[in-house]
C-alpha cells in the first residue's frame, strides 16, 4: 500500500551524502547499515575523496550522480550541511535524514536550524531530523541511520517512535525480546512529524504495537488524528511522555487552570484514545513486549504461581498498587487443586505451589498452572520465580508456560524479580515463540494493567452529547470575545443559560439593597464580595456562609463593605453535600480541557481530580471519577448518604458540551464548589475567563 511517506520511508534508491571508509564515522556507518540491512535498491556514496567505497563507485557531488535518488542521507558536519541540502534540493531529491544538531559556533542570523527548515518547507521536502539518529524500516530493509545498532530480522511486529535519539537507540539496540519492523528517531521533526510516522506505522500489517517517546505534539490535530486512527484498528499505543512543565499554570488566573497543565492535557488525551502511558524507559520496553508477545486476553484477571511464599505476598502488595486484580478461585478450581498441593499449601490465588520438593515437585507445579489457568475467572497468567544461577532460565519453567497454555488456551509470561547481570538465550526464544520472560514485578504488573484497559477500552460516545441552543451559544460567544474575566453573577449566569444548575444570587450594593434583596430569597443565605478584580474570593476573608437572619447578615456585609468594598453577591445556600469541582482550560496545543474532581479551598492542595477532553458522555464522566483517590467518599461514609454522583456526571457531561462549543472564545472556567448532595447537584461560585489574545 502506497503512503506519503514511501520516498523518505521505502525509498527505491538513496545517496550517501559524506560517505566514508574511515573506522566509526558517521559516513561509515550509513553505507554499512544499508548493507546489513539488506538493502535491494541502488545505493550512490557521494565524497570527492573517494573513487569507490566497499566496492560502490563515489560521485564528487549530488549533481553528478546519474539519476535523482529517493533518499539523500546527510553524513556531513554542520559547517557543511547547508551546501549539501542546496545540492540536493537543486537536484529535486524528494526525501532526506539529517542526523545533525544544526548548530555553528560561527552562525549569522537567521540561525542555520531556521534557514534549513525555510529551505525544506519550500521545497516540500521529507525531511527525518535534524538532531536525531535517522530510521530502520525493518521490514523494508532500509536502515538509514548513522550509528551502529544490532541485527535485526524483518519483518517484526512492534514500532519505536521517539524524539529522543537515545529513547530510541536504547531500547532498538538492546532489547531483543522485541522485534521492530519500524524504529525512528524524529529529532526535531523540521518537516515530518510523530503523528505522520505513527500513521505509516499503523498501515503496516505486521504491527502489534507502537511505542512512543513523546516530548511535544508539533503537529496537534494530526496526532489525535493518529491516535483516532490507532483506537479504530485496536494497536496498541504505548507512550512515555516526558516534559511535566508547569508553563501553562503560571498563565492561569483559576484553580482549574493551574490544575489543567500541559502534562494533564495528554493525560486526557490519552484516555481519551485509550493510550497506555507509562513512567519510565523500562515500563515502556515491558508494556512493548507484553502487547507484542503474549496472546489475546479475554474477560477476567490475572493468576500467579509462586515458589516462595514472601514473593507472594509480594505480588499481592504491588497488585494492590496497580490495580490489577487477582481473582479468588472458583469452588471446583479450589477442589481440583487440593487434589496436586502439598496438604499445607492453600490453594489460592496467588498460588504458592512449592513445598517439599522431590521428584515430582516439576509436575506439580505444572499440574497447579493450568488448573489455574483453566478458572474461568482467570485471563492470563504468570510464573513468578527468579532466574538461575548466572541468569540462567530452567527449561521447566517454559514447559510450566506451554502447558498451561495448551491447556487453557489463555496467554502466560515468566517473571523474575529482578534479571542480574546474567544472560539465557531462551529468554528471547521463549518470547518471539509468545512466551514472554520479564524481570521486574512493578513493569510487568503495569504492562498487565495497561493489556487489560486495551481489552476494557471503549471510545467516548459523543454521539449521546447534550444540544445546545444554538442562540445561546451565539449571545456568550459575542459576550466572551476579548472579555477578560466575568464576574460571579455573569459566571453563574452563563451556566444556567447553557442549562447548568446553579444557586439563586443577585449583586447589590449598599445595605438597604441588601436586605431588601433578602427578603425574596430562603435562608440560609451566603454573602461573597462582588468587588471587581478580586477573583478569589476566599483568599480575601470575602465568603460569610449560612447566614440565618438579617442581623447576621447585616453583620457579614458590614466586614465586607469596610475592608473590601459595598459591591456584593447575595444568594442562597445549597443543601448540604459534598464539594466537587468542574472546570476547564483551553491548551495553546490541543484545545479545551476538562477537570472534574473534587473541590473545594482545598482543590489545588488535593488535586485530586481527572481530566478530560470534550466532549463526553455521563458514562465516561464517571469512567474518569471512578480513578479518584477519595471515590469512595461518595458512596457515603460512617453511615452517611451516598450522593447523586450520576447526576454530577450527568452535569460534567453538559459542561464538557458548553466548553466545546466555546472554545474559541474561552480561555479558563472555574466552576467551584459544585456542592453534590443525595439528590441535587449545585454549582454555588464559577469564574468564567474569556479568551484574550495575551494568554498565547
Amino acid at each position: 500500500m502506497k503512503h506519503r511517506l514511501d520516498p523518505l520511508l521505502r525509498p527505491r534508491s538513496v545517496a550517501v551524502v559524506g560517505a566514508s571508509s574511515r573506522a566509526g564515522s558517521m559516513g561509515k556507518w550509513s553505507l554499512l547499515n544499508l548493507e546489513r540491512g539488506g538493502f535491494a535498491g541502488t545505493i550512490y556514496p557521494v565524497n570527492p575523496g573517494y573513487e569507490d567505497i566497499r566496492g560502490l563507485r563515489c560521485y564528487p557531488g549530488l549533481s553528478s550522480l546519474p539519476e535523482t535518488p529517493d533518499l539523500a542521507i546527510f553524513a556531513v558536519g554542520d559547517h557543511r550541511l547547508e551546501q549539501s541540502l542546496d545540492a540536493a534540493i537543486e537536484k529535486n531529491i524528494p526525501a532526506a535524514v539529517l542526523m545533525s544538531s544544526l548548530v555553528l559556533d560561527d552562525d549569522t542570523e537567521p540561525a542555520l536550524k531556521l534557514r534549513v527548515q525555510q529551505k525544506i518547507n519550500a521545497a516540500g521536502m521529507l525531511v527525518c531530523g535534524a538532531n536525531g539518529m535517522g530510521f530502520y524500516n525493518i521490514r523494508d530493509k532500509v536502515w538509514a541511520c548513522g550509528f551502529d545498532s544490532r541485527l535485526h530480522t524483518p519483518p517484526g511486529n512492534a514500532t519505536l517512535i521517539s524524539h529522543s535519539g537515545s529513547g530510541m537507540s536504547g531500547i532498538v539496540d538492546c532489547e531483543q525480546r522485541l522485534q521492530f519492523n519500524l524504529a525512528v528517531s524524529a529529532g526535531n521533526e523540521l518537516s515530518v512529524t510523530m503523528d505522520q510516522y505513527l500513521d505509516f506505522a499503523l498501515e503496516l500489517p505486521e504491527t502489534k504495537v507502537v511505542g512512543l517517546f513523546v516530548e511535544t505534539a508539533r503537529n496537534p490535530q494530526g496526532f489525535r488524528d493518529a491516535l483516532l486512527k490507532a483506537a479504530a484498528k485496536r494497536i496498541p499505543i504505548v507512550a512515555l511522555k516526558v516534559g511535566r512543565t508547569a508553563r501553562a499554570a503560571a498563565l492561569t488566573v483559576s484553580h482549574s487552570g493551574a490544575m489543567a497543565g500541559d502534562d494533564a492535557t495528554y493525560a486526557a488525551l490519552f484516555d481519551y484514545y485509550g493510550v497506555h502511558r507509562v513512567a519510565d524507559m523500562d515500563e515502556l520496553a515491558t508494556a512493548m513486549i507484553v502487547f507484542a508477545a503474549m496472546h489475546p486476553i479475554g474477560p477476567g484477571g490475572l493468576a500467579t504461581l509462586h515458589d516462595s511464599g514472601g514473593e507472594r505476598q509480594l505480588i499481592v502488595d504491588l497488585a494492590e498498587q496497580t490495580g490489577v486484580p487477582l481473582p479468588e478461585l472458583t469452588a471446583d478450581t479450589v477442589s481440583r487443586l487440593k487434589g496436586v498441593l502439598d496438604p499445607e499449601l492453600p490453594p489460592v490465588n496467588p498460588l504458592d505451589g512449592w513445598s517439599r520438593g522431590g521428584p515430582g515437585a516439576r509436575q506439580q507445579m505444572t499440574d497447579c498452572l493450568s488448573l489455574l489457568m483453566q478458572d474461568e475467572g482467570i485471563a492470563l497468567g504468570a510464573v513468578m520465580h527468579d532466574r538461575a544461577p548466572e541468569g540462567v532460565v530452567y527449561p521447566s519453567y517454559i514447559r510450566y508456560m506451554e502447558a498451561a497454555h495448551e491447556a487453557s488456551g489463555k496467554p502466560v509470561a515468566l517473571v523474575a524479580a529482578r534479571q542480574g547481570s546474567g544472560y539465557d538465550e531462551q529468554v528471547e526464544e521463549a518470547t518471539h515463540r509468545g512466551f514472554p520472560v520479564l524481570d521486574g514485578v512493578s513493569p510487568f504488573l503495569k504492562s498487565v494493567a495497561a493489556l487489560m484497559n486495551h481489552r476494557d477500552y471503549r471510545a467516548p460516545a459523543v454521539e449521546k452529547q447534550i444540544p445546545i441552543d444554538p442562540a445561546v451559544v451565539e449571545q456568550w460567544s459575542e459576550r466572551l470575545a476579548n472579555s477578560g474575566p466575568l464576574d460571579e453573577a455573569d459566571s453563574l449566569q452563563m451556566l444556567r443559560d447553557f442549562g447548568l444548575p446553579t444557586s439563586r444570587g443577585v449583586i447589590v450594593e449598599g445595605e438597604n439593597a441588601l436586605l431588601e434583596t433578602a427578603k425574596s430569597l430562603r435562608a440560609p443565605l451566603a454573602l461573597k464580595t462582588a468587588m471587581p478584580g478580586l477573583l478569589h474570593k476566599s483568599d480575601h476573608a470575602g465568603v460569610h456562609l449560612s447566614l440565618e437572619d438579617l442581623a447576621t447578615l447585616q453583620s457579614a456585609y458590614h466586614d465586607l463593605a469596610d475592608r473590601l468594598g459595598p459591591r456584593v453577591l447575595v444568594s442562597e445556600m445549597a443543601p448540604a453535600g459534598i464539594d466537587m469541582i468542574l472546570g476547564a482550560r483551553r491548551d495553546p496545543q490541543f484545545g479545551p480541557v476538562v477537570v472534574l474532581g473534587f473541590g473545594g479551598t482545598l482543590a489545588e492542595v488535593l488535586s485530586d481530580v481527572a481530566f478530560a477532553l470534550p466532549p463526553f458522555d455521563a458514562d465516561y464522566a464517571l469512567r474518569r471519577l471512578a480513578a479518584l483517590k477519595l471515590r469512595p467518599l461518595l458512596d457515603g461514609v460512617r453511615g452517611g448518604p451516598a450522593v447523586d454522583i450520576r447526576g454530577f456526571a450527568e452535569m460534567a457531561a453538559r459542561f464538557s458540551a458548553m466548553v466545546n462549543v466555546l472554545e474559541n472564545v474561552v480561555q479558563e472556567i472555574d466552576v467551584n464548589p459544585v456542592i453534590v448532595g443525595s439528590a441535587s447537584c449545585l454549582a454555588v461560585d464559577a469564574l468564567v475567563v474569556g479568551r484574550l489574545p495575551t494568554y498565547e
